[in-house]
């Protein structure tokens, strides 16, 4: 498809029966194939078809979370997900004829062994029997984010949802920040009843769809969906010991430390988005503004990077606005077709619009290299705990810039992103170990999942203090993240992602260029090859073993202690 400004992009109904053919005549052709090269073509023909077919589903999901209200759009989503489940037997027919091809061979030497692997893996979790399943979980999920975007209150004569409320509680007047966070707090109680029932399809649906496929609990057969062949839940499970025993400690001295700054008898959680106390800094300009500076940074940062962003200004490839009824949070996607990454995110005025503008740029960096470099599309990017490494890394690179975004203020936000960067850390654990407990006992009641949440979170965040509000003080706080709704197991994919950004940090201290063609070529080669060989080809240390955790965060944490 020839590029085009993204607010011009057509949206067409894919033809979904000129799919089907497409299928059958490539597993005819794979099944039939006299040679290699036959087998080669039948295979990249389908892609282009795939491609096309994602990019107008990539296009509709990313109109309907701008504007979830949209009918048109919310329609389409439904249709898009009866008629993909629909082609469910006959994808799967698809990968067994390359999986089984006589020039399987052939391809892997090409291509590498990952492709059949995921290949392979896919097989185990894709079946027919699950296709109204899949619907229901995608209908569930969109409900969902609908409901969440469209709440909001009252706030001192202004109609805020969760991210205008967000604002707030980082002011500097300690009752302003109060007042708003039981205000959100109170929002998310009223959802609760809705977003509640929601879990508990969603959990119950999941583990459905595991036993159907002879998996135990849900929680194996989501770790062979994440495509997780390197490691276990037991070396999740180690690995969040190693960050409760080492960053947890951490952080509980910067709680402490901030306690003082502020000059509070006790920090409460309305209290922790503030680290200074004549205020957190924010950058200056709109987002007009912002977006120019991070043309100029990422020009003056490398031609790769300039290239990329250039291209993403030229056609428009972003939504940062927020607005009534645009779904929370941000990410980014691909317009395949387009070879065209697209960035979502809700823009409130604080540093972390800056932060999109690094991380969702990241993971749109590496993703406009790999659609231009890797032929196989299910190869252009990885696993999430690769893929948010190049978004987490993307952010200590622009270090440097951050003066042309906080002004005097960019030493403050420097202290501030470390500091959040390292204390988010056991949060994403208690996510992580609350997902497996609650797909080991599906049937707990809401109450139950709650009090598992409070319990897990006292591990983790022993600082946590809830100043009384009791939707939270009973472990309402994990239905805030998003992630446990619509991407189970992803979000412990953040933290040992971030390890190995500390990692880059740390050698981006003693040699910059160095540090950069390491993070260069692991953006470069995608999903090519498994997790363990992805770190390797940046150079990086194993999450998972004992001491990485360690080696990883300790030369962060002695800088924080110079700095804060």
């Amino acid at each position: 498809m020839e590029m085009m400004d993204f607010r011009q992009m057509p949206y067409e109904r894919p033809d979904m029966e000129a799919m089907k053919v497409c299928y059958e005549d490539t597993i005819e052709k794979l099944n039939g194939a006299a040679s290699y090269e036959e087998a080669r073509q039948a295979f990249f023909t389908l892609q282009e078809r795939e491609k096309e077919q994602g990019t107008m589903m990539s296009l509709c999901s990313v109109r309907n979370t701008i504007d979830t209200t949209d009918p048109y759009y919310e329609a389409e989503m439904k249709w898009l997900r009866e008629q993909s489940a629909a082609l469910i037997p006959l994808r799967k027919r698809y990968q067994q004829a390359m999986a089984s091809s006589p020039f399987r061979a052939d391809f892997e030497g090409e291509f590498g062994s990952q492709m059949l692997r995921l290949i392979d893996a896919s097989l185990k979790v894709t079946d027919e029997r699950l296709m109204a399943d899949i619907v229901r979980e995608g209908e569930i999920c969109q409900q969902y984010q609908k409901d969440s975007a469209m709440a909001s209150t009252d706030f001192r004569g202004e109609k805020c949802n969760f991210y205008g409320l967000l604002k707030h509680m980082e002011s500097t007047d300690r009752q302003e920040r109060r007042e708003a966070y039981h205000a959100w707090a109170k929002l998310y109680e009223a959802i609760s009843p809705k977003l509640d029932a929601q879990y508990d399809e969603l959990v119950h649906l999941r583990d459905g769809m595991a036993r159907k496929l002879g998996f135990s609990c849900y929680t194996d057969m989501a770790y062979l969906s994440r495509r997780r062949f390197d490691y276990t839940q037991e070396d999740a499970a180690n690995f969040r010991r190693q960050v409760r025993e080492i960053v947890t400690p951490a952080v509980a001295e910067i709680r402490e430390k901030q306690r003082a700054r502020l000059g509070v008898d006790k920090l409460r959680y309305y209290d922790e988005a503030l680290l200074f106390p004549e205020g957190n800094a924010d950058p200056i300009g709109d987002m007009e503004t912002l977006v120019s500076k991070a043309q100029k940074m990422y020009r003056e940062m490398s031609p790769e990077t300039g290239e990329f962003f250039d291209f993403m200004v030229k056609y428009h490839l972003f939504d940062l606005e927020t607005r009534p009824g645009k779904r929370m949070g941000g990410y980014m996607t691909r317009f395949a077709a387009y070879q065209a990454p697209f960035i979502f995110s809700n823009f409130n005025g604080t540093s972390a619009d800056v932060d999109v503008l690094t991380h969702e740029a990241g993971h749109a960096f590496q993703g406009y290299l790999a659609m231009r470099s890797i032929p196989v599309s299910m190869l252009s990017g990885s696993t999430a705990e690769i893929n948010e490494i190049h978004s987490m890394t993307m952010e200590h690179f622009a270090y440097p810039w951050m003066g042309s975004f906080f002004g005097e203020n960019s030493e403050k936000y420097l202290t501030a992103h470390l500091i959040g960067a390292i204390s988010v850390l056991p949060y994403m654990a208690c996510v992580d170990e609350y997902q497996h407990r609650v797909y080991e006992k599906p049937d707990m009641t809401a109450l139950e999942r709650r009090h598992v949440w409070r319990e897990i979170e006292r591990a983790y965040m022993p600082w946590r203090d809830y100043d009384g509000e009791p939707f939270l003080e009973e472990g309402g706080f994990w239905m805030q993240k998003q992630h446990i709704f619509l991407y189970p197991f992803y979000y412990i994919d953040y933290a040992l992602a971030q390890m190995c950004a500390f990692q880059y940090y740390g050698r981006m201290k003693e040699n910059r260029d160095a540090a950069w063609q390491d993070y260069l070529r692991l953006c470069r080669a995608g999903g090519t090859k498994g997790y363990f060989e992805l770190l390797e080809v940046g150079g990086l240390l194993n999450p998972f073993r004992d001491g990485t955790v360690e080696k990883s965060v300790g030369h962060v944490i002695e800088e924080l202690r110079r700095r804060y």
